[in-house]
């Protein structure tokens, strides 16, 4: 490998920095790429979909038809076929994550941004967070705390015995497991995708700079690294599923009347 890098500098991979993107102006954290790439998820959001209803007719047109199915597909498969009958006022928040955190995964591949939003694990735990709340307050006002809290420490039907080892466990899955389950998850699967197109992208282009050698080998580099981004596209879509569907499995849980 030396010989045919011919005195040529060797390749340096992408790592864990290549997220810590410096502020855009100034010395402030806050006018970071991440953070005006949220604020733009927001305004694209909200544009497309202002626009796909403003002037809404029976015979759809494919904005229209575009938005009405987004909204369809949240509203049936993700909150009625998951919550139930009091499905729709929960309908609002899962329609507002799945976009939000769709929207912000997709950067991730879109020229010129190319950057998940979501691969900066302090957004998907603020999302977390916000259905931690949701469920649990949810739960609380459909059961009561006291016999929500017994719910989740003494399972019903189980030897007592058994709760000096279940209790703790439930109590963590419930206050601790969850919320990091859901956001590490999100946040893992951005940041490992980008972190791979990195790899063949920029390794492609150092290949390509080599001797003749290597410059045979980088259009597999860079042709792998375009299929790599498909499949990418696939895992930005399933992991804002994934999000709001166990948001809404938990919110269901929440009202269901035994544990």
């Amino acid at each position: 490998m030396s010989l045919l890098l011919s005195g040529e500098e060797g390749f340096t991979p992408p790592s864990t920095a290549d997220f810590n993107l410096p502020p855009v102006f100034g010395d402030n954290p806050y006018t970071t790429k991440p953070i005006f790439l949220v604020f733009l998820s927001v305004i694209v959001v909200s544009t497309f979909f202002i626009a796909a209803s403003r002037k809404a007719l029976v015979m759809p047109t494919k904005l229209q038809f575009a938005g009405e199915s987004i909204y369809a597909f949240v509203r049936n498969d993700l909150a009625r076929d998951v919550i139930g009958h009091e499905f729709m006022r929960f309908v609002p928040y899962l329609f507002t994550l799945f976009t939000f955190i769709l929207t912000n995964n997709i950067f991730g591949i879109v020229p010129l941004l190319q950057f998940p939003t979501m691969s900066r694990v302090s957004f998907p735990y603020v999302l977390a967070i916000f259905t931690f709340v949701i469920f649990h307050y949810v739960a609380i006002k459909h059961k009561g705390i006291l016999p929500y809290l017994k719910e989740i420490m003494f399972m019903p039907g189980v030897p007592k015995p058994v709760y000096i080892l279940l209790t703790p466990i439930e109590l963590a899955t419930y206050f601790v497991v969850r919320p990091l389950t859901l956001s590490l998850r999100l946040f893992a699967n951005m940041f490992a995708g980008h972190l791979l197109l990195l790899v063949f992208i920029l390794g492609g282009d150092h290949l390509l700079k080599g001797v003749i050698g290597l410059k045979l080998v980088s259009p597999f580099a860079f042709a792998f690294g375009i299929g790599l981004t498909f499949f990418e596209f696939m895992v930005q879509c399933l992991q804002a599923y994934i999000f709001t569907l166990l948001t809404a499995l938990y919110i269901a849980g929440a009202l269901a009347d035994e544990h």
